[in-house]
């Protein structure tokens, strides 16, 4: 199934310029960046778990620590 969607001339030449080759449609363009986009949201919920957890059993340093050790 498919259907029609309006988009501005804008939106449109900004697809175009996502293209890997220019038969490339649309659809593989949008595809590939909702992809790309739920690849991203899982990677950094890993990060701020990890983050997290790294907080939590103490490690990290504060802000001035970290000046102290560069000289700032």
């Amino acid at each position: 199934m498919s259907t029609t969607i309006q988009i501005n001339e804008t939106i449109r030449d900004s697809l175009n310029a996502m293209k890997i080759h220019s038969r490339e449609t649309y659809n593989d363009v949008i595809l590939r960046l909702l992809e790309d986009q739920q690849e991203l949201n899982d990677e950094t919920k890993r990060e701020i778990v990890k983050a997290v957890k790294e907080i939590e059993s103490g490690k990290y340093k504060t802000h001035d620590e970290v000046k102290e050790e560069m000289g700032l």
